[in-house]
């Protein structure tokens, strides 16, 4: 019981997010999965079962953004190039075994993410702004009837 309402609130709590909350989520998954591959790679032996995992689970998540971009703006496919890199990246890793490439993916994320936010926060900021903006016409008319 108490676990179908986590997966109740969890399912809703994504159902009403914004795109720059689910993409923070989205990144935010990719920088956790690096996180375990690194600790996974400094263990000896190494866990090659969670090596694996992580990087298959952070590729998905790349693939899963490379196919939401709308490829009509130019930034969309400037964005896939960079989640094509970074999935490049990890398979390279993932097929030698060693963690090379990592620092460079979590740089990426964290720049995108911090982006996304930045730019959720201005659009925020300026949508405030227009929807509590008087209309022009009515100002106009309010202002005169007052003097």
């Amino acid at each position: 019981m108490m676990k179908q309402s986590y997966q109740a609130y969890k399912q809703q709590s994504v159902m009403t997010m914004t795109q720059a909350e689910m993409l923070s989520m989205l990144y935010d998954g990719i920088l956790k999965e690096l996180y375990v591959v690194k600790k996974a790679f400094a263990q000896q032996p190494l866990d090659l079962a969670e090596i694996n995992r992580g990087m298959q689970k952070a590729q998905r998540i790349f693939n899963y953004l490379k196919t939401s971009l709308d490829t009509s703006y130019d930034i969309a496919n400037n964005l896939y190039s960079l989640y094509d890199y970074c999935t490049w990246l990890l398979t390279q890793a993932n097929m030698k075994k060693e963690a090379s490439g990592f620092d460079e993916i979590e740089d990426i994320v964290k720049q995108l993410k911090e982006s996304y936010i930045q730019a959720d926060k201005e659009v925020r900021i300026t949508t405030d702004k227009i929807q509590h903006a008087p209309e022009n016409g009515a100002a106009r008319v309010e202002s005169n009837a007052t003097q």
